[in-house]
């Protein structure tokens, strides 16, 4: 497995050609439809709820989704389903019942305008280029996670070293391979292009991670064999959480319930323009109100899919004896690994999780103190070989692709909206004409595309990309909600108050990362830059704590401030407040199709999960 050519078949390969042509394909037939800038960014305003409910989840469902949190299941166990049942589901609720009809009723093309319209311009430019830093990072991500996938498969080894090529590039070559497949379908078909693309993934992830996870659960003795092979705290969601030394995800439950089920939670599904967009492209204000509900009833039930895979891939034996023989099980302390020991990374893995190597270099990874890291990213991508047979395979590895592919395709367009509408035509070249900011919107896409390839090298240093996209909405997506919330529900809430706390809770967040490091961490990229000031247990532990104080602060700030500061006029907020806008009427919709009954529904499926494995 590890270091093997991975032996496809004509199968395999003709299953990732047609997914290929078919995305391709739907950006070539939308084209012609993409005639002004509102085709383009928004598709239009004219799809039905479930396809952009299928769109939302899917937008989120990219490489941080299926191979991070695959990765977080093997590092942290079943409480990684906390980021589901606690930090997606209530704000997904909120979103649907609360915040959409200001989105989609005050007609803003996006979340920076919206600001706009609420507070000011310098608060929505301060947003927009934030975001767009994000939306990079995310993408890059997508474009990493996707090349270390076919680093580690070894696919096309054959054909560098027939061109006498260095085996090392091929790293590279997959990162312009998979920017080059989703340029093309968004350079084409806009969003449409994207948010089709994206159901299409929906269906492959299901259609290729249900058998992986039957099999594998099957492989090990269903649940109670898999509870058997590992601690009891890998196995039960909210085990220890009164102590963060007791517990894998190394948090207490109040930095999770706050930092993960308040903050980050909240301040991604409420904020996120990327997730918001494609509720925005609905049709109605009531199939936009809808969307994020829809998307709740699937996304409630994904741990299953994606997270149960990391923890049957870490408690299954090692492909080779010889590799089963040298790693150690999580019943049994960790053998003590030093720098002479690192030659070979087979001999340093835990079940079927090989330990990290730099894609570059060829070396073996170490922590803080020389041990050798493990590459929790690699975790789904080995269960795929392990277990699936010929055909099997390239479905599987089809949808690990479409998730790459539909992670890349989102933030992208995000950030071409972004840069165009809230960047381009306010501050550069205003007034130029639709056909100009729609060619605009096309070139920024291949700009956003060249960014991400730079930054997707950003990501080598961490061994759980879901650690790195918290890290990065600590710092954008945290101190916004604190904006969102008080700009929604607070009518004194003033522009000036909602810049400075903005900015304030950003630069909280900096900091506190500069002061702060994981255990067994070396200062620089993972924090203490500054000086180390406080130990974490984990590095999720001290993204949720980074969120904490970076909502507190912005949060505290903006109120003093705002009492400091002239409010609008009242009537200037009609659409924009709540307690100033008429409440959407549900009395001629059919009783299950009504957002509050919806979410009352869907509230009743959380409790009884979270009862269920607790």
């Amino acid at each position: 497995m590890w270091g093997c050519i991975v032996d496809l078949t004509t199968i395999d390969w003709l299953i990732m050609l047609l997914y290929f042509v078919f995305v391709l394909g739907i950006g070539f037939a939308l084209k012609r439809y993409m005639k002004t800038s509102k085709d383009f960014f928004q598709a239009g305003r004219s799809l039905p709820a479930w396809i952009c409910g299928l769109a939302f989840i899917s937008a989120n469902l990219g490489a941080q989704e299926v191979i991070g949190m695959g990765a977080s299941g093997a590092k942290y166990g079943i409480a990684t389903s906390h980021f589901y049942w606690i930090g997606a589901i209530p704000a997904m609720i909120f979103v649907g019942v609360f915040m959409m009809p200001f989105y989609y009723g005050s007609k803003a093309r996006s979340v920076p305008e919206f600001l706009r319209l609420r507070f000011d311009e310098k608060t929505r430019a301060y947003n927009a280029c934030s975001f767009a830093v994000m939306t990079v990072f995310s993408s890059g991500i997508s474009m990493y996670a996707m090349a270390r996938l076919i680093q580690t498969l070894h696919v096309f080894d054959s054909l560098f070293l027939k061109l006498n090529l260095p085996v090392g590039w091929i790293f590279h070559f997959a990162i312009i391979l998979s920017a080059i497949i989703v340029l093309g379908y968004i350079f084409l078909g806009g969003l449409t292009s994207a948010i089709y693309n994206e159901v299409l993934q929906f269906f492959l992830i299901v259609a290729g991670f249900l058998p992986l996870v039957w099999v594998g659960l099957k492989n090990v003795g269903g649940w109670n064999g898999l509870k058997a092979s590992l601690p009891a705290a890998y196995t039960h969601s909210w085990r220890g959480m009164t102590n963060a030394h007791t517990n894998p995800l190394g948090v207490e439950w109040f930095g999770l319930s706050m930092g993960l089920g308040f903050v980050l939670s909240f301040g991604y599904w409420c904020t996120d323009f990327l997730v918001i967009q494609t509720a925005m492209a609905s049709d109605s204000e009531e199939s936009a109100r809808r969307v994020p509900l829809i998307a709740a009833i699937p996304k409630m039930l994904f741990p299953f899919l994606v997270i149960l895979p990391g923890l049957i891939a870490i408690a299954t034996p090692a492909l080779t004896q010889h590799a089963m023989n040298q790693a150690p099980t999580l019943n049994a302390p960790a053998r003590p690994q030093s720098a002479n020991d690192l030659s070979d990374p087979t001999k340093l893995g835990k079940g079927l999780i090989p330990a990290k190597v730099d894609p570059v270099s060829g070396k073996v990874m170490t922590d803080g103190k020389g041990n050798a890291l493990l590459d929790y990213d690699l975790a789904i991508p080995n269960m795929l070989l392990h277990y699936f047979p010929t055909g099997i395979l390239g479905l599987g590895l089809t949808a690990l692709l479409a998730s790459f592919m539909s992670g890349m395709a989102g933030n992208v367009t995000a950030f071409n909206t972004v840069w165009t509408y809230d960047l381009y035509q306010s501050y550069i070249k205003k007034n130029a004409g639709d056909a100009h900011y729609l060619k605009m919107g096309r070139w920024a896409t291949v700009g956003g595309i060249l960014l991400s390839m730079a930054t997707a090298y950003a990501a080598v240093g961490f061994n759980n990309i879901m650690d790195t996209l918290q890290l990065v909405f600590s710092f954008v997506n945290a101190p916004l909600f604190a904006t969102f919330l008080l700009g929604m529900f607070w009518k004194r809430t003033t522009g000036h108050a909602a810049f400075t706390g903005l900015v304030s809770g950003t630069v909280a967040a900096i900091i506190h990362h500069g002061l702060t490091l994981p255990a067994d961490a070396h200062p620089g990229i993972h924090g203490g830059w500054i000086t180390v000031v406080h130990m974490y247990p984990s590095e999720m532990a001290q993204n949720f704590w980074t969120a904490i104080w970076a909502f507190s602060t912005n949060f505290v700030l903006t109120v003093i401030i705002s009492f400091l500061t002239k409010p609008r006029p009242e009537p200037e907020l009609v659409g924009l407040v709540y307690s100033l806008t008429p409440k959407p009427v549900e009395h001629h919709m059919a009783w299950y199709a009504r957002p509050k009954n919806i979410a009352v529904g869907l509230i009743a499926m959380l409790v009884v999960l979270n009862l269920i494995f607790k």
